[in-house]
């Protein structure tokens, strides 16, 4: 049976400009095919053991061929595929989805096209630039600017074009600068006309330059700006002064790797979503039940006593999470621990445990293990029988101190910690490329995995990549272990929370932007 191409439009670069059938076709699709402008978050989309082409350019090679992917899609779809063929913008502007089409039409193929939003619109506005304004603009043309001049004179009217709307933009057009604004004035835009340039739109690169159409072109070789850039010109340009929004975000500019689990990493990810940074997820731990009947048997022997225990210590969210879990498992009733002290390791834990009904003791100052001594050591007395669901990579520390205090300890492990499966080249090209800036550690486990896995993908000694990366670390412990891993950390949350992991990398960034501004 033959299978079905959409043509799909992946927006500017923020992944969540994309629309929510382009989604829905990732999500379904067994193949994606797909080009530079594409964001990395999106090919997280697809479904599990979904094939990933990549047909831009790469080192050894030149870019594919328009008619060599006209033929693969083709040849995909021949296979009974269903094909997700992901273009940066809209496909309908300059995204050559006819040539793709056609070729498909003829082959008999089912297609759809599915628009996106274009960076001619998107990516002026996200520097603070409408397109279109009551008292600047009330029209506006697209152009490209990606071809040789022959080319651009051939395709361009440029008597025509140059005053024709109020505002124009200029797709790919960042090496021409010089030559199109010679074109304009040529034929009667004014040399003041306003100029904008958007480098990396709507992504953590975003980067802007402004001039005037006499100017641009000493400027973009100045600054060495280079593509891929919109360009507008017009007086709309003048409203990016007033109307720049996205720069004044606490993590603008900076994309920041979540190595958390992909079960735990939405919240982080919302709130650097939410401060204008460009969160990349690359979830290097998961946590899963325990296999095995040995492991099982102890741990339904442990829940099957909980009317026997005095405290109940959870050092986690997992802890919370996977101990209800086996509570269901097991059909055994939480109620049993109706004599129990339930404590808490920090406002994260406590929050879980509020989730499922459950108010924990007070929390201690410091959010480990050594806290919860501090905060509980007078009320923990010889004899207390204590239950510590945990993971297990989780320290000795502290059932060993309870049980030097006198206390009967049944340490279980309620789930374990492995290394994710997933390689992910992207990150090693953004890494390569030096547009990573930052890389959150919430566990000394997301740590070691990160640095196995990074082996893994083929880097003998990952630190040289990791040397211009601000490092931050959610505590004191997952600091020693990065150090330990040959890493520097420059980030370290006073609390071993999220918010407060996030308010430094806010405070970072402001001193990255202070600094740039001075200099």
């Amino acid at each position: 049976m033959t299978g079905k191409v959409y043509l799909v439009g992946a927006g500017p670069g923020d992944a969540k400009l994309i629309t929510v059938k382009g989604l829905e076709c990732i999500r379904k699709s067994d193949v994606l095919v797909y080009d530079r402008l594409a964001s990395p978050r999106l090919l997280k989309c697809m479904k599990p053991g979904g094939e990933k082409i990549y047909v831009g350019k790469l080192p050894d090679r030149h870019t594919m061929k328009q008619e060599e992917i006209n033929q693969l899609l083709v040849d995909l779809a021949l296979q009974g595929k269903t094909v997700v063929r992901l273009k940066g913008g809209d496909p309908t502007i300059f995204g050559r989805v006819g040539e793709e089409a056609e070729l498909l039409r003829k082959n008999g193929i089912y297609y759809e096209i599915v628009p996106g939003i274009t960076s001619a619109i998107s990516v002026p506005a996200y520097a603070g630039i409408p397109v279109t304004h009551r008292d600047h603009a009330s029209s506006l043309s697209i152009i490209t600017g990606h071809e040789s001049p022959d080319k651009l004179d051939h395709s361009i009217h440029w008597d025509k074009v140059t005053n024709a709307t109020g505002t124009l933009v200029f797709l790919m057009g960042v090496a021409k600068i010089g030559y199109i604004s010679a074109q304009l004035i040529k034929h009667g835009r004014p040399p003041e006309t306003p100029v904008a340039l958007v480098r990396w739109g709507t992504r953590a690169d975003q980067e802007t330059l402004t001039g005037t159409l006499a100017d641009i072109e000493a400027k973009v070789k100045a600054a060495d700006f280079q593509p891929p850039a919109v360009i507008v010109v017009g007086d709309v340009v003048l409203q990016r002064e007033q109307l720049k929004w996205v720069e004044a975000m606490p993590l603008f500019g900076k994309r920041i790797v979540v190595t958390r689990a992909r079960s735990q990493a939405s919240e982080l990810v919302d709130i650097i979503e939410e401060l204008g940074g460009e969160p990349y997820e690359f979830p290097v731990i998961e946590t899963i039940m325990p296999e095995g009947a040995e492991k099982k048997a102890k741990i339904a022997a442990a829940l099957g006593a909980l009317e026997s225990y005095d405290w109940v210590f959870f050092t986690s969210a997992n802890g919370v999470e996977f101990f209800w879990r086996h509570l269901a498992e097991l059909g055994a009733d939480v109620r049993g621990l109706h004599r129990a002290k339930i404590a808490a390791v920090g406002p994260g834990t406590a929050a879980a445990l509020a989730q499922r009904g459950v108010i924990a003791e007070e929390l201690p100052a410091k959010f480990q293990a050594e806290g919860l001594i501090e905060t509980f050591g007078p009320r923990l007395l010889p004899g207390q029988n204590v239950l510590l669901p945990r993971g297990d990579l989780a320290r000795d520390w502290l059932p060993d101190k309870l049980r030097e205090l006198g206390l009967q300890v049944t340490d279980v492990d309620t789930y374990e910690t492995v290394v994710t499966g997933e390689d992910d080249d992207e990150l090693l090209k953004l890494l390569e490329e030096g547009r990573v800036h930052a890389v959150t550690f919430t566990s000394s486990s997301t740590v070691r995995n990160f640095m196995h896995i990074l082996k893994r993908m083929g880097l003998e000694d990952p630190l040289p990549l990791l040397a211009n990366v601000k490092i931050a670390c959610i505590g004191p412990l997952t600091e020693q272990t990065a150090l330990e891993a040959g890493l520097t950390p420059g980030l370290l949350s006073e609390e071993a929370t999220i918010n407060s992991l996030v308010q430094e990398l806010c405070r970072w960034n402001a001193e990255t932007q202070l600094q740039k501004s001075l200099n």
